[in-house]
């Protein structure tokens, strides 16, 4: 009886402090290049086991990508890249269907026959579009996805791989009648097959931690550790990824930005965050726009499959900051980042080191950026997480004052063709005196917490 309420004691605190075994990531080595694919055990864990099992005994090495339909999977894992035959792999018995995760673009999943849920041995395929969600998902039981491909570098060879033309008619029957060929000009030979040489296990890398109080809101906006939905964090901590690059036009899908880039993902309260950039040491992400306000939202990072602690942010309706980086404080005194609306110069003093002297002037507009100001009207207009294509006005406007007189804002609101980024065209108040004004902010009759200022010439 003791011994059986110790080992339940042992279950009960793992369980609890949330330790698991890292999901392994492997490498598919093809012919066209490798591909980078977490597995997810979490999700199906018996399919996984297959395909390990598969992958140990090197069943793969060698095998053949044998079908490819274009915008919607490549399939691989039944058949040997000898010719003339393509001798079909032997298969162990069949794994029952754990049908959870959606099949996504970049995601992994094991075919089956049509009319059996539980009839998946070693085959599997890659899917290539967000569409094939609507077909297999409900499909014989839905589709088995047990992995995800890690990194756009990875997604690249996929797509490479299934822009290999498929001949019509095939030099095969039935069932290579839709395998990919390079280079095929009418004599089939072993160079015009696509061929999975090996997949293996990437060795682990050391796992990601988040340091004590490493996060914050972007530093250039405020750096609060108080967070809206739309604001960017800074995450501070180590091993947090091996490369170091922001996102770029490629790693967006229809204009929504990516909320995995090169292996590393976030999630805030439970959602997932959209990663903006990625480094050993720091990762940004954005906030989703429909996160819960909450005093304590936990904030955890997952990179290669293996996951730090949850770090708590507290998240409220606004939480808004106006550009003004570092360089801009001289002598602790942080100036606000405004340029000309005239001719899109920045406003300076002469004392901010490589900003030519150009005071503002009254009567004259300036453009601030901000960020975490929350959501717009229409409300159609995201706040988060997609390219911004329409213009709207703030749900909860600001006032601005310079040296506490009222300033004219002729308009704020998020700006298009940008994700999460805020402007405010304001006029400077034509009896504004010389020197450096304090500007104060308020929105939602609560002052904006930043102390700026910004010089004016009478």
């Amino acid at each position: 009886m003791i011994f059986r309420s110790i080992l339940f004691l042992s279950i009960l605190a793992a369980a609890l402090s949330g330790q698991t075994t890292p999901a392994p990531t492997v490498r598919i080595k093809t012919t066209v290049g490798d591909i980078d694919v977490l597995l997810l055990p979490g999700s199906a864990p018996k399919t996984v086991e297959n395909f390990l099992k598969y992958m140990n005994k090197k069943a793969y090495d060698n095998s053949v990508f044998h079908r490819s339909v274009a915008g919607f999977i490549v399939q691989s894992g039944g058949f040997q890249a000898t010719l003339p035959n393509l001798p079909a792999i032997a298969a162990d018995p069949p794994v029952l269907n754990e049908y959870r995760e959606s099949n996504l673009r970049g995601t992994v999943a094991m075919a089956k026959l049509g009319d059996d849920p539980n009839s998946a041995t070693n085959q599997w395929f890659f899917n290539l579009s967000d569409k094939n969600a609507g077909i297999l998902n409900g499909q014989n039981g839905g589709f088995t996805v047990f992995g995800r491909i890690v990194d756009s570098a990875s997604l690249a060879v996929m797509d490479k791989l299934a822009a290999v033309p498929v001949p019509s008619p095939g030099p095969i029957a039935s069932p290579f009648n839709e395998i990919p060929l390079q280079n095929y000009t009418g004599t089939l030979t072993t160079a015009n097959l696509i061929v999975v040489n090996s997949i293996t296990v990437v060795p682990t890398a050391p796992a990601p931690t988040i340091s004590e109080n490493g996060i914050q809101t972007a530093g250039a906006f405020g750096g609060y550790k108080v967070a809206a939905p739309g604001s960017f964090l800074e995450i501070y901590g180590s091993n947090l990824s091996e490369s170091t690059r922001g996102w770029t036009e490629s790693d967006f899908t229809n204009n929504i930005a990516p909320t995995n880039l090169d292996g590393v993902s976030v999630t805030v309260g439970g959602q997932r965050a959209f990663v903006n950039f990625v480094s050993p040491t720091q990762v940004n992400v954005q906030v989703p726009a429909t996160v819960s306000l909450n005093p304590s939202l936990s904030v955890v990072l997952t990179y290669l499959g293996q996951t730090t602690g949850a770090v708590p942010i507290g998240v409220k309706l606004l939480s808004g900051g106006l550009l003004a980086p570092a360089s801009f404080n001289v002598g602790g005194k942080q100036y606000v980042y405004a340029v000309k609306a005239s001719n899109n110069l920045p406003v300076s003093n002469g004392s901010i080191v490589g900003v030519a002297n150009g005071p503002a002037l009254p009567g004259e507009t300036l453009l601030f950026y901000g960020s975490g100001f929350g959501g717009m009207t229409p409300f159609s207009i995201p706040a988060a997480g997609q390219v911004v294509q329409a213009l709207g006005t703030l749900a909860y406007p600001v006032t601005f004052k310079f040296g506490g007189i009222d300033a004219a804002v002729a308009f704020q609101g998020l700006i298009p063709g940008y994700v999460g980024l805020y402007q405010f065209n304001v006029v400077v108040p034509p009896d504004a005196p010389s020197g450096d004004l304090a500007l104060e902010l308020t929105q939602n009759n609560q002052p904006i917490a930043q102390t700026l200022f910004l010089p004016v010439k009478r």
